[in-house]
């Protein structure tokens, strides 16, 4: 792999994977794009650990704060810890569901994922899904402390769907948030801290994968610039869209996911995709 095509990887991985866009989709048109195959899923899995690592970074203090109010709870047991307790647990469940479903859909789907039919579809639900959300539904008012366990599954549910190249993680995690009632800063701040054990537990299950093969296959030097491009725009990614969704709408992003599905759909070879 070449330098610039470690950095249009690390590039279209840091910026997509936190946008409701979907990163699995960019990612597999950016490989077609460039007419390349990753060996495995090593490469995948190795630009996901700098953008996990992003978003820790973060949200440190979210993170720190959740972590020490949730052990505390079990000694003093006040309302502050009560709030970091409970809402640690709905980040668990939401997981757990996701994780074990997660297994399944892509055992059972597989074979008929990576279709340039298939990928575009699933953005165009994106979409779709998005401007329902932002048009046709009133915002919940609904913090983190008036949360409950349905909601945790509601939204374990939706983070499932992103299992399939299109349907974006952080979007559905969104939309199944605010439908659940939440207002848009806790639907936000639960997509973020959901998305650090959904991506480090697809690290654990793919870390066979990480190897020499991969360092001998891609080269040090690419290697190094992809991930540090990737935490750069993964960083860069959250940011912006904190900032966006404080002043602005989700159905831009549903435009561009209309505009992409629709290009995938014309112009991408399904068979060069089912290669990949």
């Amino acid at each position: 792999m070449s330098i610039f095509e470690a950095f249009i990887f690390g590039l279209v991985q840091g910026i997509t994977e936190f946008l409701p866009i979907s990163s699995t989709a960019h990612i597999v048109i950016t490989q077609l794009v460039f007419g390349y195959a990753f060996p495995g899923l090593a490469f995948e899995v190795y630009l996901h650990i700098a953008s996990v690592l992003a978003v820790i970074l973060y949200f440190r203090k979210d993170l720190l704060d959740v972590i020490k109010g949730f052990f505390s709870f079990f000694s003093k047991k006040t309302p502050e810890n009560k709030v970091h307790f409970f809402f640690g647990l709905y980040i668990l469940v939401a997981t757990i569901l996701t994780g074990g479903l997660g297994i399944v859909l892509k055992d059972v789907f597989s074979e008929t994922m990576k279709t340039p039919y298939f990928i575009a579809g699933a953005l165009a639900i994106t979409g779709l899904s998005l401007i329902f959300i932002e048009r046709f539904y009133k915002y919940g008012s609904r913090t983190e402390k008036d949360m409950t366990f349905l909601d945790s599954i509601i939204v374990g549910l939706g983070q499932t769907l992103a299992v399939f190249p299109g349907i974006s993680r952080s979007g559905a995690t969104l939309v199944t948030a605010l439908l659940a009632g939440l207002n848009r800063d806790t639907a936000v701040r639960y997509s973020f801290l959901l998305s650090i054990p959904v991506i480090l537990g697809s690290v654990v299950l793919a870390v066979d994968e990480l190897g020499s093969g991969m360092f001998s296959a891609i080269g040090a030097p690419a290697l190094i610039v992809s991930f540090i491009t990737t935490f750069i725009f993964s960083w860069i990614g959250i940011v912006w869209l904190i900032g966006f969704l404080k002043k602005s709408k989700l159905i831009y992003f549903a435009i561009y996911c209309f505009v992409v599905a629709i290009l995938v759909a014309l112009f991408i070879n399904p068979d060069t995709i089912m290669d990949i």
